[in-house]
């Protein structure tokens, strides 16, 4: 059979993912918001729409509730998304790896792309990841959960901190100082002495992209955990978990409670042990990297994950309800135009927050203000995306994508009965 053969129609989809899809990047442009689209400016003592009570509480509910849980949920229909792909293709006789590798290298196009608005983006490292996966596509489930356990408990950054740990032992105390007193004079940068959206591309591919690789990949290992959780994705994928999940409600009870109780569970062992700067592994500079530093981040990690695992189930268990699931189904067009929607995200978060454009403005926003501003752009984004998609079969770069995949021009408007 031929390899441009359309792997599915895209009526021939699990609803839910679309939704689910949707409700996580509600998490991501929310989180966004209130840490400026990761965009600098200039400190002002001119606020505007503060207020301290509500920005406190919204603070609180996107550092504990939102933050880097909302994002896992998307990482793992990552992993999910590629198995059903490489699944269906396999069904039609397709051997889709080929065209999956340049389907990721697409993928990081896009995201080196997307990096010149905003440097949080994550698709370009989705994309990598990507490529790994086809390798492992085929490996048995028991040795990816091995593999999962192993980044989850932080395998990858003992490994780092451990050889870290010992090149300082190597260094004498006089070249310790030598290293710690070479403080470059503060300079304010172009990007913010000459605001321009060139300035502010260049400073984010110079500086800020070397940021991004130490964020994912050194470590704080962010990297890992996104990993860990397309691997999830993958093996979620393979027990054919969602395609039972209307006949499952009881099972997905019991996985809610049990995800809850453990998010509890390892959130307690993190409480027991004594406040740690777990900001240190960002930029360790010759300091000594203490094992307590490693196992309370691995703690957090895990409870990262945890908690997004009972946000996913908790997700589906009111979906399947015939009360509420209706209202939760108003989130699939989002989902279903999700690339489209998380790169407008960035581009108009680069340009409320960038000093190039409206950022003097609302960078001086409270969180309240910026949360409710993220809710709103989510809420016009999903009208949008509900209103195209009577019209047309993708969303726009979800149908650009399609099309360089196969490099082919694929079906994109409805034809009308």
């Amino acid at each position: 059979m031929g390899e441009n053969k359309s792997l599915s129609s895209p009526l021939q989809r699990i609803s839910v993912l679309d939704s689910l899809r949707g409700f996580a990047l509600l998490g991501v442009i929310l989180m966004h918001m209130l840490q400026h689209f990761g965009i600098a400016s200039l400190p002002s003592q001119s606020g505007m729409l503060q207020f301290p009570e509500l920005d406190a509480a919204f603070q609180w509910i996107g550092n504990n509730i939102i933050m880097g849980r909302f994002i896992n949920v998307f990482a793992f229909l990552f992993g999910l998304s590629f198995f059903i792909q490489m699944d269906r293709a396999a069904k039609k006789g397709i051997d889709f790896r080929k065209r999956f590798v340049w389907r990721m290298i697409l993928l990081i196009a896009m995201g080196l792309l997307s990096h010149s608005f905003y440097n949080v983006e994550v698709i370009s490292v989705y994309g990598f990841f990507g490529l790994i996966l086809i390798l492992l596509y085929r490996v048995k489930n028991w040795i990816l959960l091995t593999m999962v356990a192993f980044l989850l408990i932080g395998g990858p950054r003992i490994i780092h901190s451990i050889n870290h740990n010992s090149t300082l032992t190597s260094i004498q105390p006089a070249e310790q100082g030598q290293i710690t007193s070479r403080e470059a004079p503060r300079v304010l940068p172009e990007h913010l002495a000459n605001p321009s959206f060139l300035n502010s591309a260049r400073h984010n591919y110079e500086e800020r992209l070397q940021g991004k690789l130490n964020y994912q990949f050194g470590l704080m290992g962010r990297g890992y955990v996104t990993f860990a959780l397309f691997l999830l994705g993958l093996i979620i994928g393979r027990i054919r978990f969602f395609e039972k999940i209307v006949t499952q409600r009881k099972r997905n009870i019991y996985l809610f409670i049990g995800f809850v109780l453990a998010t509890i569970l390892v959130t307690w062992l993190q409480n027991l042990f004594p406040s740690v700067q777990t900001r240190l592994l960002f930029r360790p500079d010759g300091q000594y990297i203490p094992f307590s530093v490693l196992l309370v981040k691995a703690l957090d990690d895990i409870s990262l994950v945890l908690f997004s695992s009972a946000l996913t189930v908790g997700f589906i268990l009111i979906y399947q309800s015939a009360k509420f699931g209706k209202h939760l189904e108003v989130l699939s067009p989002y989902g279903r135009t999700g690339l489209t929607n998380y790169i407008m995200q960035g581009v108009l978060g680069s340009l409320i927050f960038s000093l190039w454009a409206f950022g003097p403005v609302f960078s001086n926003w409270g969180p309240t203000a910026l949360f409710l501003l993220g809710i709103l752009i989510y809420a016009i984004q999903g009208f949008l995306s509900k209103y195209w998609l009577k019209y047309y079969l993708y969303g726009p770069l979800e149908w650009l994508w399609r099309s360089l995949t196969f490099l082919k021009l694929q079906p994109f408007r409805k034809i009308k009965l």
